[in-house]
């Protein structure tokens, strides 16, 4: 059963310098597995994400045939409703910790404020359940991290203190917006370790948005390949490397190999009907 749908997506911004289309033709539907979205910067990913939380603002406008969440339509909720659904049942994890998270504000009350408000509890039980977050990421030492400023923390720490925040309502969809690409090869295994534990144990559904083939082919079920604005390819994830579009087959080469020639890499070739919606 899908828990997501979404077919025709266009996300469109009017500029002085006339309409720029964002994402054009969007269709795909998710269940509760790894659906990874790939392309290169500019091509979409991160836009389709923030447009099934409705969180493009004026210049933007989102269009869509249907948008669909678990049977509620996204496009016609209120913007209550939304804040509803928004953390507790779709939450997603930005880029980098230091833009996401307030650098004034400790640890443990990032983590809490939203908890306190939502569910009205007291401190102390906000503060347990954002401990308890806190060691499902796989922090060593959580009652110091709460007590943390966001500089303190490492790049690593910082994603897994972003991946607790958006987990501790048991959101049944989270994005996750190359929630690896400030982090080393080690700590990356270990935050994608800990997001397939979750999604495994809790049953999520994940978008995983990522600019890196291999990790996606290695990590996801399925692959959407965007190209300005739109999907060009659908691929299982274990079949990525054989995939048939022209453009996925442009970037899977471009990429380096350990043991290959050590000339320059090749370069993309593009093709205007990529774009052709």
């Amino acid at each position: 059963m899908s828990l997501l749908t979404v077919k025709n997506l266009r996300v469109t911004f009017d500029t002085e310098a006339g309409r720029v289309e964002a994402v054009r033709g969007v269709n795909f539907t998710l269940g509760r597995e790894r659906l990874g979205i790939v392309g290169e910067s500019g091509s979409g990913k991160t836009m389709t994400g923030r447009s099934i939380l409705r969180l493009v603002r004026k210049p933007g406008r989102i269009e869509a045939d249907e948008m669909t969440f678990d049977g509620i339509d996204l496009m016609k909720a209120s913007e209550r409703q939304m804040r509803a659904l928004r953390g507790p049942r779709i939450a997603m994890v930005m880029q980098d910790p230091k833009y996401s998270l307030n650098p004034v504000m400790k640890i443990g009350r990032q983590l809490t404020e939203g908890l306190r408000l939502r569910e009205k509890i007291s401190d102390k039980e906000a503060r347990a359940k954002a401990i308890a977050a806190l060691e499902a990421v796989k922090i060593r030492d959580p009652e110091r991290v709460m007590e943390a400023w966001p500089h303190e923390l490492s790049g690593g720490m910082g994603q897994r203190v972003m991946i607790a925040m958006m987990l501790i309502p048991n959101p049944d969809l989270l994005i996750a917006d190359e929630p690896t690409s400030a982090l080393d090869v080690t700590v990356q295994a270990e935050v994608l370790k800990i997001l397939d534990d979750l999604v495994k144990e809790r049953g999520m559904g994940l978008i995983f948005v990522s600019h890196d083939l291999r990790l996606v082919s290695q990590f996801c079920d399925r692959v959407l390949v965007m190209y300005k604005g739109r999907v060009v390819e659908e691929v299982e994830a274990s079949k990525l490397m054989e995939a048939k579009h022209p453009y996925t087959q442009g970037l899977l080469n471009c990429l380096p190999r350990i043991g290959g020639g050590r000339g320059p890499l090749p370069s993309l070739d593009r093709s205007a009907s990529w774009a052709e919606a």
